[in-house]
């Protein structure tokens, strides 16, 4: 494989989501020659990518890959589903085809007059209703199960009329005797009875579980409070079923036949339309495109604008289009739809994914190529949301750290265009505060960071962020505005009770800033935070170490201030002074104080 043609395939697969899909791999002239189906795309198709192939066909196949492509689903059997639908479509050359024709089986609700609720793999909306198909055939038996146990259908194959019910033409079967049918066409149960029986069984293959699931479970404990713990248990695991079940997936539906499907995510510069052609339910293309504004084009403007720019592309016989909201368009013999519910809805959902994907994917290899670029467009959202006057290219951070007290220090961070700026880094001990009192604490620090700053005329940061809420917020405007009468935008990021960054605020008085907790703006905060603790906390932990091993060694006399510094220096801890051979302690402090110290230690080890 050519060094660039790798270069382009490494760079598609760094940025593949960690999501349940199906990817393609296409050849020098752009024909599918592979399809497969992943719970984690990014780990199956960099496997392809990784590692020498044993199996020779595959060899091949990676060598004729030239580009990939994807689709995004939401679960792993939604990427089955798809990925048969993608084979029977492509016949790619490198899977294996499905010879025999089969398909995945579906479930019929038959339009007789009692109607029969059975498995099939054969299609014909003439003759019923269909759900599915079930990719895990288990799951569809112990579905048909199910309702088989909560109502007793019919499972005979003969042709019931009414009239042949009024006029007593049929006699029972086995079925009826062992319980397994009410015995509809004796008379034994009315049609309205038997048809409220279907409309609930329905019900349950669509999905719609929840006023079972509620009364299963109250007879459930009725039968456990009975002590009837055998028929409780049986129920339990109907009951589980029911919740885990989900009958039909948005990759295939038999109610949907031939639609284009269209889906857009407008940017700033940038506008992102997600294209799906679906016939029979099946998705056959996909494909999410880029288009750059000029100027200042309504998102309604946009989507026409890509409608007409794929069906130019890809010729479409659909006629119908589904779109996410209203459009003033007009197309030949076409239908536009604004789904609020059912599979055309979730198709609808499905190509907001992909889109949302593909924008996240550009945004990705864009910060890869250039690093800067990711920096420059958190700190722009960060300005718009905070309402700045300037960009925060400069985030300073404080905390501080102490125990009942003791040992306080505190420590501030510096970010640059949202990076870390390591030698900007600062420690602080405290000095004029006594006993644990972070707010002082935290002005004396920041009182002493920016006077100092002044007399050398260094630059001010941007943009202060405290590691607190609003008490330290205002503690630090008390110092920054009233008495040095700085004009720096203050910020602060208050924690949970599990210690995890919460949210932030801004503003006098402070005000929760809506922003989502899974955004690259929320995540950079809260590495920011992380940052300043961690710093704080070691600087701590490293004086109070010393403090520690000074307190000790003081009581030996015989070491002095100077044989305590050294050793300080070479062991670190008091554990490894202990641990060290009374040569290795001569090496530090000579023989006589090394002799010294090492009686001292034993004679409190005893003592211990």
């Amino acid at each position: 494989m050519k060094k660039e043609v790798s270069e382009y395939l490494k760079g598609i697969v760094s940025n593949l989501p960690d999501l349940p899909g199906c990817y393609q791999y296409l050849d020098d002239t752009g024909t599918i020659i592979y399809v497969g189906k992943a719970k984690r795309l990014k780990r199956r198709v960099s496997s392809y990518f990784q590692k020498e192939h044993q199996s020779l066909k595959t060899a091949r196949l990676v060598e004729n890959i030239r580009d990939i492509k994807y689709i995004v689903v939401n679960t792993e059997e939604d990427a089955l589903l798809l990925e048969n639908n993608l084979i029977k479509q492509w016949n790619p050359k490198y899977n294996i085809l499905l010879k025999d024709g089969k398909t995945y089986p579906s479930i019929v609700v038959t339009n007789e007059y009692f109607p029969r609720i059975f498995q099939t793999r054969k299609i014909n909306k003439r003759f019923g209703t269909y759900f599915g198909p079930y990719s895990h055939v288990q799951t569809m038996y112990m579905l048909l199960e199910l309702i088989q146990n909560l109502y007793p259908l019919r499972r005979c194959k003969m042709p019931i009329t009414a009239d042949g019910v009024a006029q007593k033409r049929y006699r029972e079967c086995l079925d009826y005797h062992i319980h397994n049918c009410a015995g509809m066409c004796i008379g034994k149960v009315d049609h309205e009875e038997y048809m409220r029986w279907i409309d609930e069984a329905k019900e349950i293959l669509k999905g719609n579980t929840r006023d079972l699931e509620r009364q299963m479970r109250d007879e459930m404990m009725q039968l456990a409070a009975e002590l009837r713990f055998e028929e409780a248990e049986q129920l339990k695991r109907k009951y589980q079923l029911l919740e885990n079940y989900r009958s039909k997936s948005e990759v295939v539906s038999n109610t949907v036949s031939n639609v284009d499907v269209y889906n857009i995510e407008v940017g700033e510069k940038e506008v992102y339309v997600n294209y799906l052609h679906v016939v029979n339910g099946c998705i056959t293309q996909a494909f999410t495109f880029e288009i750059r504004k000029r100027l200042d084009e309504s998102p309604e403007e946009l989507l026409v604008l890509g409608i007409g720019e794929m069906r130019e592309r890809y010729p479409s016989d659909s006629k119908e289009v589904i779109i996410p909201f209203p459009v003033e368009l007009s197309l030949e013999n076409v239908e536009l739809t604004v789904p609020q519910r059912g599979d055309k809805k979730t198709l609808l959902e499905l190509s907001r994914l992909n889109v949302l994907q593909y924008k996240k994917d550009r945004l990705n290899q864009a910060d890869k190529l250039n690093p800067e670029q990711k920096g420059v467009r958190l700190m722009k959202d960060l300005q718009t949301l905070l309402g700045l006057e300037r960009m925060p290219m400069t985030i300073e951070c404080f905390d501080n750290s102490n125990s009942q007290g003791t040992d306080a220090v505190a420590g501030c961070v510096v970010f640059r265009m949202g990076k870390p700026s390591k030698r900007d880094y600062r420690r602080y001990i405290i000095k004029t505060v006594e006993g644990p009192d972070d707010y002082a604490s935290m002005q004396e620090v920041v009182r002493r960071r920016y006077i100092r700053m002044m007399k050398e005329q260094t630059p001010l940061p941007d943009l202060i962020i405290t590691d607190g809420g609003k008490g330290q917020m205002e503690v630090v405007r008390k110092v920054v505005e009233e008495e040095l009468h700085l004009d720096i935008p203050i910020a602060g990021l208050a924690k949970d009770s599990r210690h995890r960054t919460h949210e932030l605020l801004y503003g006098f008085p402070p005000q929760v800033i809506g922003l989502k907790m899974d955004s690259p703006l929320f995540r950079l905060l809260t590495q920011i935070q992380d940052e300043v603790h961690r710093y704080a906390i070691t600087f701590h932990r490293e004086k109070r170490s010393k403090h520690q091993v000074a307190s000790e060694l003081d009581e030996i006399k015989g070491i002095g201030p100077r044989s305590r510094e050294l050793l300080i220096k070479h062991f670190r801890s008091v554990k490894h002074i202990r641990e060290a051979s009374l040569e290795v302690l001569s090496e530090v402090i000579g023989v006589n104080k090394a002799k010294i110290l090492y009686d001292a230690l034993a004679r409190n080890k005893e003592n211990t």
